[in-house]
Formats: C-alpha cells, structure tokens, sequence
C-alpha cells in the first residue's frame, strides 16, 4: 500500500514542498507539493536538482555506517562500528584532550545551510570552547555586521512590481545562485519599465537583463558606491528630510565621499564616468529604490565592511530604508531564535576570552558583540552569536599546527568539505592531517572525510526534518517533515550531539527526545504547532514598515538600535573598535595593468603579465563542492573552466578547449579555457571542484591537488578586513599559461551550464 507522506527537498535555501511515495517504509516517488511553500511548481519545472532526492537516498556511495580509521590517515582503511563504539571512542579522546588542554582544544568547522548547526554550537556552549569556525567571514557575515552597525538590525529587499521604481542588483547573479522563485521575480521586473542596473565585472544572465551594465574592475565596488553617494550629494538628491531627522554624521559622510567624483572613479572602476552618474540618478530619483548584494561583494577582502556601510548610507541618504518597494528593516523571530538554542550564556567570561579572534577582530569576537547586541537589545532583538563570533580559520589553523596561543587538537566537521571550501588548501590539508581527533559527519566520502578518525553517516533530506531560520535574525522558517525515518544506520546532526553530550554530563540541557521534538519546541511560541507548520511549510508574519516612527520610552520615536538612535552614516561604535567612522575605499589587487583586447602582446613565459582573478562564482547544477558525482550533471558540465573575454583570450593566444594553469603566489591549478562576455583582463574560475569518481583518500584525495580554486587562496589576517577579518577570493594577482592546446581528437567542450 502506498501512502502519501509531506515532505521537503534539501538541495538549495528553498526546501521545496513535496509529496513522498512511501511503501513499508521506503520512498518509492516523489510529486511537488504547490499547496505548501514555496507554492510555486515552476520552481521545480526548472531545477535540475530536486530529483536528487530520490536518487541519493539508496546512492552506492553514501556512508551508511559509522566509520572508524584502522590505518594511516588518509589510507582509506576502515572498520565498521556500532554507534555506541563511534561515540564512546570519540568522547573518551575528546576527554582526553580536554584534560591536556581544556575545552578550547574542541574546534568545529561548519558551511552551507544543509544541516541544524545550532546542536554543534550547543555542544560546545556547554563543553566550553568558543572556536566554532565558519566561512561566514566571506559569506552573509559582513553584511549582517554593518548592517547592525549602521541600522541597528538586518534589512531585506522588498521589491514589489506596483512599488519598486529602480532594482539594483549588485556582486550576484539569481540565475545561478537562486535559479528558482527570485530569479523569475527579477525576470518580471525586468520585463517592466522598472530601471534594472546590474554591477559585475561578468556579463551574466542578469546582467543581460539590465537596462545599465556596470562592469567594474574586481575589488572596486567601495570606490564605485562612494562615487554614487557623490553624485547623489552633490546633486541635491539625497531625501534631505530623512536625512535630517533620522541620520547621524551626514557631514562626515559628505566630506568623505567628496574625492569620489564620476571621473576619479571611472578611473579606479575602469568604468565610464556617464554610467556613474546615471546610476546614481536612477537610485536617488526612484521612489523607492531595491538594492541586492551577494557574495561579490562578501568576498572582497580588506573593503568588505567599508563597500557595505556605503551601501547602507546610499539606502539611508536617498530615504530608501524600512520602506515599500525599497527594503524592509526585519524582526526577530517569535520562535526561539538561534543565539538561545546555542546556549552560548553558558560561556563563561574566561572562556569567551579565549576565543582566538579577541586580540585581531575586535567586531568578530565576543567583546565586540556584546557591544553591538547591547543596542539591538534595546528593541528587544537578540543577535546571531555564534555565527557572529566565529573563529577566524586562519587563527584555528595556526594553532592546529604551532598551539598558539593554545593547541587545537580535536575538530568536528559539520556540512562542509574545508579542503575545498576553505581558502589556502595546501595548508588546511596540513593541519588537519596533524589533529589528534577528527571528526566528520558526512553523506559521502569527501576528501576531507578520507582524513577523518571517525565518519559519522548523516540523514539527509526526506529523511529528517527541516526548519530554515536564517540564524534567527528575520520572522521567518520553512521546511517540513521527514517522510520516513532514516535509512540504513544515518542519523541526524542533533542526534549525534545529543548523544554527545549525554556522555559529557549535559543531559538536562538536551530536553528533546528527538529533532523534531526540538523544532516543534523551537516554533511553540510563536504559536503555531509542529503539525500546522507542517501542512503549510512556513511560519512568517511581515514586519511593519517605517518601524522608527513607531512610538517608543518617554515619549520619544522608536528610532533605531544604535549608540544614538539614529542611522549611522559615521559609525560611534565602529570608531569606539578602531574602525573606521565612515567607508573609506582601500585600493587593493594587480598592480600592474593586464593587457586589454586584441592589440596587447601575449606575455610569454612563466613571468606572463598579471590578470585580476575572481574565484567566487556558483554554476548551476553544483553548488560549492557539491553535486560533482551526479552522473548527469557532470556529462552536462565534465570540466572546470576558467573564463575570459574573447580579447585576453585573444591576447594570451588561448582557444577554447585549451588547458590552463591558473597561478598566484599562493598556488596553482589546472582548468579548461571557455570564452565569455566579461570584463577584459579578467579570470574567473570555478569553485569547488574536484573528482568524485578519484580515489577520496591518498594520494589524490579526490582530486584536491587538480582543480581547486582553493590552491590559489589565501585566509590569513594580513591584508584581510580589520574589524570582521574578511579574506579575499576575489581581485587577486594571477597568471595564466596553456598547458595543453585542444586537439583535433579532443571533444568540443559540453558545458551547457551558463557562467554566473
């Protein structure tokens, strides 16, 4: 008998609803579900993605069964234990560190939303290490800090067809990065006589799409937005009442931006002085005005806080703030929001201190969040904390392999592959092979996992629930219930810390049988019960807008959660840390100017001229390092590309097909040459790449050595951002040099995925 169970894909931020065909406890099919959200069934129409589902559900290569290291690190031999063998063993040596070196020897490393992180973090809150490490420096961290910083809390792009009179869409492509229910929304806009201007050194799908092309040279988008705020001051075009009533530091801001005028920054952009002004003028003129950033702009280094506090004063000075149409200032969550579910009250003050960042990021560390969530608090908001704490990776790393200032001896890694997600891979791969412990919840045998001690099987989608938060900084979650229980010996992400933390002593602490036990607890004060949250896939109430003019204490306006209640164009806490009080743009990449178009001399040699590389760009159907073993996916896309105008190529003497080592100072890594639309003198990569169908262990390692991007980066603090500690994957010096030209026997090249 097939009974019909709800249901949630798992395989971007989305988790489409579906119907699960399920017999005697098996998923036998799966029917999109429009009655539950994201209601939409064309999202699904064009996913290549969701009927994965499915497919890795019985997959040959996922890991069933806890896995124990038999032989060498990185040997591939193992030895299938039971659950209460993978557990004690891992407790008895995490112990045993722990009283070498105390809890703070624990680090854990985490990624993309494919998981609940909050169990991990509550684990260690309750062990007592503050070394949770991430990627959120280069991804959703800067913004969420300046947007605190400058506002008082986060803001969303509201951009609604009958409001929005200018959208802008800025460092990210939605054909490739959402590909789903705000790409389509975009195209409608884009069909409307509503301006539509794109900034990206790429012509991309988006990019296509727009009224006004920007493609500025890679690492100038802070000089570009202060050149806006320029113009828009300049002109008389600010909303000068706003301005006046609600922001605080205007004439600093003025005198700051007074440099940037259209000329000096067409030099720095490499853009026309006219295209300047005329986006400013779109921005400051419509009324309201959408602005949309992603990880090109999260990626830039030394300039990330400083391009996204320009942004956030071009919102402030043209009235475009908590507005219809423009951007809506969120709320936090009626359900319990993360920072509680971590438990991190539970650091005390020593321990906090010994987070690794204190000394070397004073915003990303937990003095500098007690700081800011002081303020948010005051309208009742509770900030992220351990996401917005987390340990820089090229602090943990370096006391992985020097123990300073202290040893980090044991690491979990939780929903990311860090030999190819984290910048500098030659040096991840050195400390993590150096570890006394390492453990590795996966639904595969990544690279990474073939280092591992312990390999833990993890259920995936169907198989648990799914409750999407955002980090608990907007009154939103989606996701569904499982529809079967897991297969084989997989468990879930908070059953693994659950039991974990049973054997340390925390049981009081872990009350829920079960993660959904958790969620429904999670969601109860908001209202709503598991079981309705289930049949209608989202919990959501809209914020208000022009929240600030809300009545507030002793007579006054609700204002905003900042040192003075307004918008901080100059920034008192910012300064307070050492920072900066106003945006102030950082020149930074190539020194030397790579050759443009047909008429430059192709470089010659390993000393070839420099190009700018960027390495951040997503393609459909992967994401990040996953997906590469989908046996049609990779015969849609069977190579990593590397992708130039057809003048550099032209240039550097290079064909399409051609074979190409990418270099910089800190490595290099081999790719196929595929012309595209995009600025000249520019590289992009792909990311995230390696070989599936390799051997995951030595001597290859999956491929770790062949393809990545990673080998070309570099995570340390000099020459990083200084108060959130961002890395650069993009604007860095490279070389580029064929290896081997196509030949007549070769294939034409496949790819039919488009460059992002």
């Amino acid at each position: 008998m097939t009974e019909l169970r709800k249901t949630n894909c798992h395989f971007c931020g989305y988790l489409c609803a579906f119907e699960a065909q399920v017999e005697e406890g098996r998923v036998t099919g799966l029917v999109p579900d429009p009655t539950r959200y994201p209601y939409d069934p064309d999202i699904l129409k064009g996913c290549r993605r969701w009927k994965m589902n499915l497919e890795v559900l019985d997959d040959p290569a996922r890991v069933n069964h806890p896995l124990r290291r038999v032989g060498e690190r990185g040997s591939g031999q193992w030895e299938r234990v039971s659950w209460e063998e993978a557990l004690d063993g891992i407790t008895s040596r995490l112990k045993g560190l722990i009283n070498l070196y105390g809890p703070e020897t624990l680090a854990s490393a985490i990624g993309g939303p494919h998981a609940s992180f909050w169990p991990l973090h509550r684990f260690m809150s309750l062990l007592g290490s503050p070394n949770n490490m991430g990627i959120g420096q280069i991804c959703w961290n800067p913004r969420i800090w300046m947007d605190m910083v400058t506002f008082g809390w986060t803001i969303e792009p509201d951009i609604d067809l009958a409001l929005t009179g200018a959208v802008f869409i800025w460092g990210t492509n939605p054909a490739q990065s959402d590909n789903s229910a705000f790409w389509r929304h975009l195209l409608k806009v884009a069909r409307s006589d509503i301006p539509l201007v794109v900034i990206d050194p790429r012509s991309t799908q988006a990019a296509a799409q727009a009224d006004l092309w920007l493609p500025l040279k890679p690492g100038t988008d802070c000089a570009l937005a202060l050149g806006l705020l320029h113009v828009i001051i300049a002109e008389g075009l600010c909303d000068h009442d706003f301005v006046e009533r609600w922001c605080h530091g205007f004439d600093e801001l003025q005198s700051a931006v007074a440099p940037y005028s259209p000329q000096a920054v067409a030099d720095i952009c490499g853009i026309p002085a006219r295209d300047v002004r005329s986006a400013a003028r779109i921005f400051a003129k419509a009324k309201a005005a959408a602005l949309v950033s992603g990880r090109g702009i999260d990626q830039t280094g030394a300039n990330v806080a400083a391009t996204h506090r320009a942004i956030a004063c071009l919102r402030a000075v043209t009235g475009n703030l908590d507005k219809p149409g423009a951007c809506v200032i969120t709320e936090q969550s009626d359900f319990v929001p993360e920072a509680v579910l971590e438990l991190g009250s539970s650091l005390t003050k020593d321990q906090r201190a010994r987070c690794l960042n204190t000394p070397h990021t004073p915003l990303q560390c937990y003095e500098g969040y007690a700081k800011v969530n002081a303020l948010t608090e005051r309208l009742g908001r509770t900030m992220p904390l351990r996401y917005l704490t987390s340990a820089h990776p090229d602090l943990v790393l370096k006391a992985m392999c020097e123990g300073k200032p202290y040893p980090i001896r044991a690491l979990v890694v939780q929903a990311t592959n860090p030999l190819l997600t984290y910048a500098d891979t030659k040096r991840v791969f050195k400390a993590l092979s150096s570890l006394d412990l390492l453990v590795v919840l996966e639904y595969y045998l990544t690279p990474t996992a073939s280092l591992a001690d312990y390999v833990l099987p993890i259920a995936g989608a169907i198989e648990r629930p799914l409750f999407q938060a955002h980090g608990g900084v907007a009154n939103i979650a989606y996701g569904g219930p499982a529809a079967v229980e897991p297969y084989h010996e997989r468990r879930t992400d908070y059953d693994v810390f659950r039991e974990l933390g049973v054997r340390f002593g925390q049981e009081s602490d872990w009350p829920w049988p079960t993660l959904k036990d958790a969620f429904a607890a999670t969601l109860a004060p908001a209202g709503m019960t598991w079981e309705e949250y289930c049949c209608k896939g989202i919990y959501y109430r809209p914020p208000a807008f022009f929240k600030h003019e809300e009545p507030g204490t002793e007579g006054r306006r609700r204002g905003f959660a900042t040192t003075t209640g307004k918008v901080e164009l100059a920034s008192e806490i910012l300064a307070e840390l050492g920072g900066q009080r106003v945006p102030t743009y950082l020149p930074q990449g190539p020194a030397a100017a790579p050759p443009q178009g047909p008429a430059a001399a192709p470089p010659q040699g390993p000393a070839a001229a420099p190009l700018t590389l960027i390495t951040g760009a997503r393609k459909q159907p992967y994401n990040a390092s996953m997906f590469l073993g989908n046996p049609r996916f990779r015969k849609a896309y069977p190579k990593p590309l590397a992708e130039m105008s057809e003048a550099t190529a032209e240039a550097y003497g290079l064909a399409p097909g051609d074979e190409v080592e990418v270099s910089t100072k800190n490595g290099t890594a081999t790719f196929t040459f595929k012309a595209a639309p995009m600025r000249d003198g520019v590289v992009s990569i792909d990311y995230g790449w390696w070989y599936p169908e390799w051997k995951p262990g030595a001597p290859d390692f999956g491929g770790i050595w062949a393809s990545n991007a990673n080998l070309l980066t570099d995570c340390s603090l000099k020459g990083g951002e200084a108060m959130i500690g961002t890395w650069s994957y993009n604007a860095l010096e490279c070389t580029v040099q064929r290896i081997r030209k196509r030949g007549m026997d070769d294939p034409e090249e496949t790819c039919t995925a488009p460059v992002q």
